[in-house]
C-alpha cells in the first residue's frame, strides 16, 4: 500500500486522499472474515487465500492486456488452486514441483495460441505472474500447515498490516523526505514508521502466540517491513511500466486486490523462513 501525503481529497474521504471511513470499513470485514476462517477451519482460510489471488492474478491479466501483452488467465489461475494445496498438503518441494510444471505449461500454452511475435514477451509475462503472486502466496499454506499454524499466518498478516498502518500514518504526519521516484509518495519517514510500528507488533505477537524471544518477532517486524515497502515498489513499478495509476477497485478504499497482496506475498517467505528457523 502506498503512503499518502497531505492534500486535498477529491474522494470525499480526508485531507490524505483516501476514503478513510470505506477504507476502514473494508479492514474490518476483511479482519474477520481471516480471524473466522483462521480459527475455525483452516482450509476454509486456504480458500480466502485461493479467492484473494486468483482476483489478484486477474487484475494483472487485465493489466498487462492494456499493453497487448498476453497472459493466458486459465493456466495460471489453475496454477493458483494446485500450488497452494501443494504447499499445504505436500510442503516446499511440492510447492516448488508445482511452480516449475505450470511455468511450463505456460510456455507451451502461448506456443501454440499464438504466433511467434510476442512470445518471450508474453512467456516472460506470464510466469512472472505464476511467481508474483501465485507462488510467493503459496508460502501462506506452508505457515497454516504447521500445528500453530494459525498463530503464525495472524503474525504474518499483523506485521505486514501494521507496515502499511506505520508508514501511512508516519507518512502522513511527518513525510518530507521523498524516498524513491518509483512511488513519490513514499518518504523516508514513512519506512521509519512501518519500522517502528512491524517492531512493536511482532516482538508483541511472537511472545504472546509463540512463547518466542522478543528480539526473534522484533527481527521478524523489521524484516517484514522492509520487504513489505519492496512489494510496495514492486507493484509500483509494474503500474509505472504499464502506464496505469491502478490494477483494480474492488476494495472501496483501498484499490485492488493486488493493492492489498503487493506487501503480503513479498513479505510471506522472510517470515515463514524465520519462523522456521526460530520455532
Amino acid at each position: 500500500m502506498e503512503e499518502r501525503t497531505a492534500g486535498t481529497s477529491s474522494s470525499g474521504g480526508s485531507r490524505t486522499g483516501r476514503n478513510l471511513p470505506a477504507a476502514i470499513a473494508v479492514g474490518v470485514v476483511l479482519g474477520a472474515l481471516v480471524l473466522v476462517t483462521l480459527y475455525t477451519i483452516k482450509e476454509l482460510f486456504l480458500l480466502v487465500v485461493v479467492g484473494a489471488v486468483s482476483v489478484g492474478v486477474l487484475e494483472l491479466v487485465k493489466a498487462f492486456a492494456t499493453r497487448d501483452i498476453r497472459v493466458p488467465a486459465v493456466p495460471v489461475l489453475a496454477g493458483v488452486v494446485v500450488m497452494q494445496g501443494a504447499a499445504y498438503w505436500g510442503g516446499p518441494v511440492w510447492l516448488l514441483a508445482s511452480f516449475a510444471v505450470f511455468a511450463l505449461v505456460l510456455l507451451v500454452w502461448r506456443m501454440f495460441t499464438a504466433g511467434t511475435d510476442g512470445y518471450v514477451r508474453d512467456a516472460s509475462a506470464s510466469v512472472l505472474t505464476l511467481f508474483y503472486p501465485a507462488l510467493l502466496a503459496g508460502f501462506a499454506a506452508l505457515l497454516l500447515q504447521e500445528g500453530d499454524g494459525d498463530n503464525r499466518v495472524l503474525i504474518f498478516i499483523a506485521v505486514t498490516v501494521a507496515s502499511d498502518i506505520g508508514g501511512y500514518a508516519a507518512g502522513v504526519l511527518f513525510g518530507r523526505h521523498k524516498m524513491t521516484s518509483i512511488s513519490p509518495k513514499k518518504t523516508w519517514e514513512g519506512l521509519a514508521g512501518s519500522v517502528i510500528a512491524c517492531t512493536v507488533v511482532g516482538a508483541w505477537l511472537v511472545v504472546w502466540l509463540l512463547g518466542g524471544e522478543i528480539w526473534q518477532g522484533a527481527l521478524i517486524g523489521i524484516l517484514a517491513a522492509l520487504l513489505a515497502t519492496v512489494g510496495d515498489l514492486i507493484e509500483s513499478m509494474i503500474k509505472r511500466d504499464l502506464g496505469i495509476k491502478d490494477l483494480g477497485s474492488i476494495l472501496p478504499g483501498h484499490g485492488g486486490l493486488m493493492d492489498r497482496l503487493d506487501s503480503l506475498v513479498t513479505t510471506l517467505v522472510p517470515v515463514w523462513l524465520l519462523m522456521t528457523l526460530f520455532f
